[in-house]
């Protein structure tokens, strides 16, 4: 059955956050001028307590992440062999994470799926949808749990990326993909490298993470949710796409319609980072009605 997804609106009281401004809720979930560490978001420069380590997580990742290395990740993980388990047993599983990539947060990653669904409910109450992609999208990240292998953070987590072309330089920390091997291979280095204009996303390797991972999840489990969900979930690392405008001449048409949700939903995202703490019990029974409707029982991860 096809889902028809109506075009992203802004609700009445809801004000769009422009070069990082901030949203008037009517009382609701304000969005912080700056993050938990006092500086403004995604500032990979600016001194503080994380840029160290998150500069060293970002040398690793832009070494490692080769188009071969994602393919055999995908191949490995897409048998789905890990376990069965619900999508709220996996919700609780992160709480025993934080992102190491993440210059904004250092908060268990369960409170910031939360305030992101619980912001964009605030602002789209008619679009239960999306709600429960918030709640989700992250969920990847179970890759780090020693039951599913225990994978370094490096190839979990961090902003994503095409690999099989050319490493653009809106990637952050670009200058590091000079030491990957795929820097100086003549059929990658090409702006197109092995693909063609406007292919499609669906047709690119990305770098190997929890995007990728919970994407095939929610596909090879037949989720109801509509496409514009697994796309978000897919590419809501691909900042050097949706903040940028990098790759554009990857897109194909239905990609152009989709990425019009992404941008909603990204301002929500990056921006819930904040000390707001939200009550998981309290809210439990909303997300659980979600998770029946459109997801199976148990779920193959």
């Amino acid at each position: 059955m096809t889902v028809i997804v109506p075009e992203p609106v802004l609700e009445d009281n809801h004000r769009e956050v422009i070069d990082g401004g901030a949203l008037d809720l009517d009382g609701g979930f304000g969005v912080p001028d700056s993050n938990a560490f006092g500086h403004s978001f995604r500032d990979y420069e600016k001194e503080s307590e994380r840029r160290a380590s998150v500069k060293e997580f970002y040398r690793t990742n832009h070494i490692n992440q080769t188009f071969e290395f994602a393919k055999k990740k995908k191949e490995e993980y897409g048998k789905l062999s890990k376990g069965e388990m619900s999508i709220w047993e996996c919700c609780e599983l992160l709480n025993e994470f934080v992102d190491e990539s993440d210059p904004d947060l250092d908060e268990p990653q369960i409170e910031h799926l939360l305030q992101t669904a619980e912001a964009i409910r605030r602002d789209y109450p008619d679009h239960e949808w999306l709600h429960l992609t918030a709640l989700i999208h992250d969920l990847g990240k179970v890759l780090l749990h020693p039951s599913f292998g225990g994978e370094p953070q490096w190839c979990v987590v961090g902003d994503t990326f095409p690999l099989g072309c050319a490493f653009d330089e809106a990637i952050v920390h670009h200058q590091y993909f000079k030491e990957n091997p795929d820097y100086n291979n003549p059929e990658y280095r090409t702006k197109l490298g092995i693909y063609w204009e406007n292919c499609g996303l669906d047709k690119v390797t990305m770098s190997w993470g929890h995007d990728e991972y919970m994407y095939l999840v929610m596909k090879e489990n037949k989720t109801t949710l509509p496409p514009a969900a697994l796309f978000i979930v897919r590419f809501h690392s691909f900042y050097a796409l949706h903040r940028s405008g990098a790759y554009t001449y990857l897109m194909d048409e239905d990609d152009k319609e989709m990425l019009k949700w992404l941008h909603v939903f990204n301002k929500y995202d990056l921006y819930s980072k904040s000390k707001v703490r939200i009550d998981v019990e309290k809210v439990k029974p909303y997300y659980i009605s979600l998770i029946n409707k459109y997801f199976p029982e148990k779920l193959r991860w």
